[in-house]
Parts: C-alpha cells; structure tokens; sequence
C-alpha cells in the first residue's frame, strides 16, 4: 500500500488533532496513537476499526486515530513514540513487530498499550505473563513460530522430493533460535538437511536465494518474524518465483498473489482483536487486567497457478483440506 493510501485511510496526523481540537466543545474525544513499523496493509486497518467498533468505538464520530509510522526505519521508533507519549493520547496501538510496543513501553508507564504482532511477548520484555500481563501493556499476537514443523510437514508433501530444505531466519528477531532448533528437529525427522539462512536485509534475501540455487535447495520454509511480513516481504515473493523455488509462508499477506502456499492464523483476527482491547481500555478496562490474545483459527492457501510453474502437482488430501485453493 502506498503512504498517501495509509495516511488516507486513517487520517492524516494533522487533520486528525484538528478533528480533536473541534470536538472539545462537545465534550472531549479519546484519541488513539497509531505506531507501525510500516503502512499497515488494507486488510488489518480494517480488522483494527472491526474491533473498536465492536466496543462502539467509531473514527470521526467518537474516537480520533492519529497515526505514526517509521516507514520501515526501526531507528525512527523511539522518537515517534515519545511524540504520542507527549501528546497525551489516551491510547497507544503498536504494531509490525515487538518494536514499536517496546518503544511505547520505555516512552511512557502510563499510558495502555495495545500491540498487535508476531511473536512472543514475554521473550520481547513487553509483559510479565500471558495471562496476567501486568503494567501498562496487554494486546494480542500470534506465536506463528510453534507452527513451523507443521509447515515443514505440508511443504515435503508438496514437494516430497526435497531433501535439502532452507530455513529463512532473521537472526536478529527473538524467536530465531527457537525456530532454529525446532526446525532442524523438524527435518531429521523427516529426512531432510535443513540449510539455515540469515536474512534481516532485502540484500541478504538476495543472497539466500543465491545460496539456495547454488546448493541446489529444493524448497524453503519462511520462518515467522515481522521482517518477511512488512520489510521483506515483496523481496522474498518475486525473489521466490524468480528463482522457481518453492517455498511455504506464514500466512495470507506474505504469500501475495505468487506465492505457492501459506500455512498459519488468520491474521486479521489477532488486528480485530487488538482493536477492541484498545476500545475495552477506552472504556474503563485496566491493561494489566487483560489477557494477552492468541489465535485459535487458522488457514492454509494454495496458490495453484504458482504450482503449475513450478511444474508441482498438489496431493488432492491438501486441496480439500485448503482454506482457500487460487487458481
């Protein structure tokens, strides 16, 4: 999605203050500090307004979002979130990665905060416990990291004559060890030689792919990290069907229309779900007292079309138990 697309649909910063500054005399309206790591795609600012709705919460009408985002620019974090600490928003929502919501954290202890990402948050240092959260922060997330060896599973039926498989990591995110080990036990079990391989650049997604055809790879499994989801993600898909590789995602917004198949939650639950935290908090509710959310749905898509180039035939057993078959 384009900046001018984001800002348009959530409302410009500038505007958004203006909108607040008329309602005063109406009596105040709660405003909610939107910070991202990147534009949010179409599909979770939808499921965030789907949330806040729910707990009747509606832009322009009674609730202002004022939005911040670092454009992919991980440095740019801590001043943005000192800027919406400053401002005094009644809320902040952190998404894109454990990032953001780390910034809010250290940028102020009393305003709630609301993340919505990948990963595991106590790993992250944002909250105590999953279930008792404690402190000012409490959201939702998928840990789509303990779903690796099922990927890896679907991915040798697909492709069963792969014996050597690469695991994209990024070894700067919290759940790359764990996919590590998890992945390589995964693929003893299986027969297979697991190749792992660095990846927290675009450059660096250039070279795996390089590596992978030198070492003559026969697939590769995207390990979960909010790098391959947001910054990487358009690098990895048409470096994936450049190199006629096949390869397995997390989920529906990184497989985009190439990719061969995804496996993971549904994610515009995890944006829903944090929307509405933020509209329960709005309403009284205490972050601390708040569970953190996980996923109890998720789905498997198939991109068919990609399969025929790649000249794979998809076991009729996966098709019908697909969420969703492209053709």
């Amino acid at each position: 999605m384009r900046r001018r697309e984001f800002i348009r649909l959530f409302g410009g910063a500038a505007a958004a203050w203006s909108v607040a500054a008329r309602a005063q005399s109406a009596g105040p309206m709660p405003v909610i500090g939107l910070l991202t790591l990147a534009d949010l795609p179409e599909w979770a600012i939808s499921a965030i307004r789907a949330g806040l709705d729910e707990a009747g919460f509606v832009e322009g009408r009674n609730l202002t979002i004022v939005v911040r985002s670092a454009e992919g620019q991980f440095d740019r974090l801590p001043a943005l979130a000192a800027d919406l600490a400053e401002s005094k928003v009644n809320v902040i929502l952190a998404t894109g990665s454990p990032v953001p919501a780390r910034a809010a954290k250290a940028a102020t202890t009393r305003i709630p905060i609301v993340f919505a990402y990948g990963g595991d948050p106590i790993a992250d240092g944002l909250v105590d416990s999953l279930n008792q959260p404690g402190g000012n922060v409490t959201g939702a997330t998928f840990m789509g990291s303990e779903l690796l060896a099922k990927r890896m599973e679907l991915l040798r039926q697909i492709v069963p004559q792969a014996t050597d498989v690469a695991l994209l990591v990024n070894p700067k995110g919290t759940l790359a060890e764990r996919q590590v080990r998890d992945g390589n036990a995964a693929a003893q079990t299986l027969g297979q030689r697991l190749h792992v391989l660095n990846t927290s650049t675009q450059s660096e997604i250039d070279a795996a792919f390089a590596t992978m055809s030198q070492l003559k790879v026969g697939a590769f499994v995207v390990s979960t990290d909010p790098f391959f989801g947001f910054v990487g993600r358009d690098r990895l898909v048409m470096q994936a069907r450049s190199s006629k590789i096949p390869g397995i995602y997390n989920g529906r917004d990184e497989l985009g229309t190439t990719g061969l198949v995804s496996y993971g939650p549904k994610l515009p639950e995890t944006w829903r779900q944090a929307g509405l935290y933020v509209g329960r908090i709005l309403r009284g509710e205490k972050p601390s007292d708040l569970p953190v959310m996980r996923p109890t749905r998720f789905e498997m898509i198939i991109n068919l079309k990609t399969a025929k180039e790649l000249e794979l035939t998809i076991p009729p057993t996966l098709l019908g138990l697909a969420d969703e078959v492209i053709e």
